[in-house]
């Protein structure tokens, strides 16, 4: 696909992403290593809920094929902002500048991040015109907190999007000790909560922020 052909949307994700590759290539070639080649499978798995939320716009009847997809969005939107936690690998790496290693995980989390709030973005555009929800924000909120949960089971817990599938068993199982046994994994609840009380803030922030803009203008 050509460049030129892509939306405006497109070319804004291509550039961001560009940037971080960019930046990994760079450090491949001058230091022979493999640190961080982590990224590309990850921005990968970030822009998968960002496709399907466009992909769920598409859909014209509210079907079966409408279900799957919102589900399969919903499996892998935690992959998005889970770039955020990828940070953790940052460490001062000779003969490699800090400032360097800092900028690359620090635009891995941004481009994780933006593709998180576009899709989020566009699921409450689905919700306002397929489903005919007048107030989504409660709805939004509770799907970043499952996002938050999801960022746990995935950073500390090692479960991937697809595990949903071939671990079943599994998930249920430590998710039930999670939730009837809230003050043993505290620990579980402040990191989900804090994450989505995070991814909140961006969210409601640049959906607000015309109107704040354009009331200051006036």
């Amino acid at each position: 696909m050509k460049f030129k052909k892509l939306s405006e949307m497109q070319k804004l994700i291509c550039v961001s992403l560009l940037f971080t590759l960019s930046l990994l290539a760079v450090r491949v070639a001058y230091t022979g290593t493999l640190t961080y080649l982590f990224y590309p499978w990850n921005l990968f798995l970030a822009l998968v809920p960002f496709y399907l939320s466009g992909l769920l716009l598409k859909q014209k009847k509210f079907g079966w094929k409408t279900i799957l997809v919102f589900a399969l969005w919903f499996l892998f939107l935690p992959n998005a902002p889970y770039l955020v936690t990828d940070i953790f690998h940052f460490e001062e790496r000779p003969p490699v500048p800090a400032w360097f290693d800092l900028l690359l995980v620090v635009s891995g989390a941004w481009n994780g991040v933006l593709m998180c709030m576009i899709s989020l973005f566009r699921i409450e555009k689905f919700l306002l015109s397929r489903c005919h929800i007048k107030s989504p924000d409660l709805i939004m909120f509770l799907l970043l907190i499952s996002c938050g949960y999801g960022i746990y089971l995935g950073r500390y817990l090692r479960y991937n999007s697809w595990d949903v599938l071939t671990e079943p068993a599994s998930i249920i199982e430590t998710s039930g000790y999670h939730v009837y046994h809230p003050l043993r994994n505290m620990n579980v609840w402040l990191f989900t909560l804090a994450f989505a009380v995070f991814l909140s803030i961006i969210y409601f922030t640049i959906k607000r922020l015309p109107r704040v803009l354009n009331a200051e203008q006036r």
